[in-house]
């Protein structure tokens, strides 16, 4: 496995691992991955199925213990317990939860209003990110009535709706017809051109088609 990149940041990497690798009872998820992201930088994650890719992203993301120890992101071990890496960096590896008995609208205000307050602007906020995301007409909507690409959309638009020094997606233009994988690729882009650090893992070159490294996971 490699992570390859030109430049240099003088506020130290984003992400550095050095040998890290995830096994569970015996079984290796992960092979030894030496990596280093700098920030406000897009990478892509890249690799065959089984290779390890949405691994790697949890182990970033502080959900893999095992290989966390030589790892370090934006300066910390990844561990999502800690209130500090959690307000630090967001994912959609594991979708997120979804409330059954709120609408979409609801949802993603709620998140919205517990990292920047101001109810009603979080409303908005969240209403205007629901139109980029295309379900501007679905915001009325419970969970039950979208279908699996405005449930994909419902998922991402909780993840971006909340602030993060890193941003960490996996395959998130599935169930994304061309279209709608463009404009989630554009709204990435817009996190990074503001600074935000991001790796993504993506059967779809256009979601990373801005990315200026590749992890490359072979097995």
């Amino acid at each position: 496995m490699s992570g390859e990149a030109g430049g240099a940041d003088p506020a130290g990497p984003a992400v550095v691992c050095r040998g890290s690798s995830v096994e569970i009872a015996g079984t290796a998820l992960l092979d030894p991955v030496d990596l280093e992201v700098p920030r406000g930088t897009l990478w892509s994650v890249r690799g065959p199925n089984g290779s390890g890719k949405s691994t790697l992203l949890r182990l970033l993301a502080g959900r893999a213990v095992d290989g966390a120890d030589r790892c370090r992101v934006l300066g910390r071990r990844p561990d999502d317990a800690e209130p500090a890496f959690r307000a630090a960096v967001a994912s959609f590896v594991d979708a997120p939860p979804i409330a059954r008995d709120l609408t979409i609208l609801e949802q993603v205000a709620v998140v919205d209003a517990s990292w920047h307050g101001d109810g009603d602007a979080a409303v908005d906020r969240a209403s205007r990110l629901l139109e980029r995301l295309t379900l501007g007409e679905l915001q009325t909507r419970f969970p039950h009535e979208l279908s699996a690409g405005q449930l994909q959309l419902t998922g991402l638009a909780l993840v971006l709706a909340r602030p993060a020094e890193l941003l960490l997606l996996d395959e998130p233009e599935r169930h994304l017809d061309p279209d709608r994988a463009e404009v989630v690729a554009g709204l990435v882009d817009e996190r990074v051109a503001q600074g935000t650090t991001a790796l993504v893992a993506a059967h779809d070159p256009r979601m990373v088609a801005s990315a200026v490294g590749e992890v490359r996971l072979d097995r």
